[in-house]
């Protein structure tokens, strides 16, 4: 293994994390969602619109999206091992106050 592999940042899909996350039922729901431009990603300050489910996320990412009408803004907090139970599922973030 490569030394800088080894200091390499933990990543994980966006559309894996948000299955993982149990924002949605089955990973294809989550990366139509996804596709279809509707989730917004702020990193170091910069905010974009995520457009491909192969999009990385990582710790520290802020992310906010719209489900079923209700705005859910969500900090990453880690990317999981699995898709576990709910409990387990809200490890992965922590909720954001949005003004």
């Amino acid at each position: 293994m490569k030394p800088e592999a080894a200091e390499a940042v933990e990543t994980c899909r966006i559309d894996v994390w948000l299955w993982r996350a149990r924002f949605f039922k089955t990973r294809s729901l989550a990366a139509a969602f996804v596709e279809g431009k509707r989730v917004r990603l702020t990193r170091s300050g910069q905010e974009s619109r995520l457009d491909k489910p192969s999009r990385n996320v990582r710790p520290g990412d802020q992310l906010v999206f719209a489900v079923g009408g209700k705005v859910t803004a969500v900090t990453v907090e880690a990317m999981g091992e699995r898709r576990g139970p709910p409990a387990e599922a809200r490890t992965l973030y922590s909720p954001l106050q949005i003004y």
